[in-house]
């Protein structure tokens, strides 16, 4: 029987910016393993790099030295066009700040992944997603309209309508109230349970941490 590998690997990854004539290390020599299926929390203190982190295992960001590895593709051997389509191919995210397009209501802030991957039945299958994180009402309301809770539903229902294989979640509650972010942590597991996702969550929650199988903790940009 043949082990599976990991969605998503990072070796020997630093990244350092320039400070005046200093240069500042955000992250320092990380290495990671994360296998599908996996729920995995990334914690540490404000400035331990853990956005700086999450960024880099997303191609969103370039570092200075290492690599990842997503499904089995490195990342940083593509160009920026390469990492976007791999990303829109597999990955699913949630931010602190939603970012949501004002310009559209929740039904069409979720149908545009789909739209933009040439998916038929976007509507639909938007309109579906909308419905199982309780917002079947709210279909037409833009942004502006809807409070914190329901903005970040809008926020999940759109990562999860592409049905990824890996979510990256940046403190997805933390604009949020403790009840109104409690219910959308609950639909953000439930979900990732029906779908076999695999989680990577950034929080400074050690209560939230422990729902993941696995907590890696990061300080002064090491793993410790």
């Amino acid at each position: 029987m043949n082990n599976p590998s990991p969605i998503i690997a990072a070796r020997g990854l630093c990244k350092s910016v320039a400070n005046g004539a200093q240069s500042l290390v955000i992250l320092q020599d990380i290495g990671l393993e994360v296998m599908p299926g996996e729920a995995v929390a990334i914690v540490g203190a404000s400035g331990s790099g853990k956005s700086t982190l999450l960024g880099l295992l997303a191609g969103l960001d370039v570092p200075s030295a290492g690599t990842v590895t997503l499904a089995g593709e490195n990342l940083f051997a593509l160009d920026e066009d390469g990492r976007a389509a791999l990303r829109a191919r597999l990955l699913g995210f949630v931010f602190q700040s939603f970012q949501l397009l004002p310009a559209l209501n929740a039904l069409e802030n979720v149908m545009l992944p789909l739209e933009l991957s040439g998916a038929v039945h976007a509507a639909a299958a938007a309109e579906a997603m909308l419905r199982r994180v309780g917002l079947g009402e709210r279909l037409r309301h833009y942004p502006k309209t809807l409070s914190g809770g329901e903005q970040q539903r809008v926020a999940l229902a759109r990562a999860f309508v592409m049905q990824p294989q890996l979510l990256l979640a940046d403190e997805p509650t933390g604009n949020l109230d403790a009840v109104t972010g409690a219910d959308v942590i609950n639909r953000l597991f439930e979900l990732n349970a029906e779908r076999g996702t695999t989680l990577i969550l950034v929080t400074h929650d050690d209560v939230l941490a422990q729902r993941c199988s696995r907590v890696i903790r990061l300080a002064g940009g090491k793993t410790v």
